[in-house]
């Protein structure tokens, strides 16, 4: 009786088996009718499984970049202190912090690693990388931060300089001068207060070798038109979609931190493809009559087909 009934059950399992077989190779055939929407599929689930492993590895990366920072900053900046504290804590680490590395970092280009801003003293004395320190120091220690590009007539960047929110009202702080900018009256300066060449000069005349070039008259906290002729066109779609999306903290903190940036975009590519394969899945269906077999339903068939011929 045992042994009627066990086969019995190999027997429906494999009828099963073979009646998901034939529906795999009925699905397959509508598919090879369809040579452009096969590519379209298969090519968009590699393309999403890539995406995903990119996106689970830039959160790796971003998680252990936030936990380096964030020892940095429990070191330096006093969790009790004030705002205006906690950015002078920052400034006189820069200034007068333990002994770096004098070399240059192996990286060649702009470097947005905060793991090499904070270790290599060559790279805390240039001014874009200097500020890079700063905004990532700052943003691990619960202070909003961004950087703001001072531009030329020819809208070129000729200085970086950092902003943080200070009492409702953005301070600029230059951090390759390890300074906050200052009023007459010691009060801290908004980009808007500095565009004024009386309180520019007496802001800055205390700085030594400050050069008196780098005027607020013209400023961007994202210079987009680096892209040349996409620039402009990227911009203008950006300020329809995302009015003030320049002054964002979080896009400037994007272009200080090269791991929070592959995680966001990352992520927007997963989303998009996400969306992508739901509207082609939909439109084969509805349109094509192709029914492609799901991944998980591929998987299940597979490890069957497996477990049956071992057994």
């Amino acid at each position: 009786m045992r042994t009627a009934r066990t086969g019995s059950a190999a027997h429906d399992d494999s009828f099963e088996s073979a009646e998901g077989m034939a529906a795999l190779r009925s699905a397959r055939a509508t598919e090879d009718r369809h040579p452009i929407f096969r590519v379209l599929w298969y090519g968009g689930n590699i393309l999403l499984i890539l995406a995903i492993l990119v996106a689970i590895y830039s959160a790796v990366w971003e998680y252990s970049t936030r936990r380096y920072l964030r020892g940095f900053s429990d070191a330096i900046v006093p969790e009790s202190s004030s705002t205006e504290q906690k950015v002078e804590a920052i400034l006189q680490w820069m200034a007068h912090g333990p002994a770096r590395q004098e070399t240059d970092p192996p990286s060649t280009g702009p470097d947005r690693n905060p793991t090499d801003t904070l270790n290599y003293a060559s790279l805390l004395r240039v001014c874009g990388s200097a500020t890079n320190a700063f905004v990532n120091l700052a943003d691990s220690a619960g202070m909003p931060a961004r950087r703001l590009l001072l531009l030329d007539s020819h809208r070129m960047t000729k200085h970086v300089v950092a902003e943080v929110l200070v009492d409702g009202q953005w301070a600029v702080v230059d951090p390759a001068f390890r300074t906050v900018l200052r009023g007459a009256s010691g009060q801290l300066l908004t980009r808007e207060e500095l565009a004024n060449p009386a309180i520019f000069a007496a802001a800055t005349q205390g700085i030594a070798d400050y050069d008196p070039s780098y005027t607020y008259d013209h400023t961007a906290h994202v210079r987009i038109t680096r892209l040349r002729v996409i620039g402009i066109p990227i911009r203008n779609i950006l300020n329809r979609l995302l009015p003030g999306w320049d002054d964002s903290v979080v896009v400037s903190l994007m272009l200080e931190r090269e791991s929070l940036a592959t995680f966001v975009i990352s992520f927007l590519f997963v989303l998009m493809l996400g969306v992508f394969r739901v509207g082609l899945r939909w439109f084969g269906e509805s349109r094509l009559g192709v029914r492609p077999v799901r991944f998980r339903e591929q998987v299940r068939r597979a490890f069957q087909a497996f477990v049956d011929t071992a057994a």
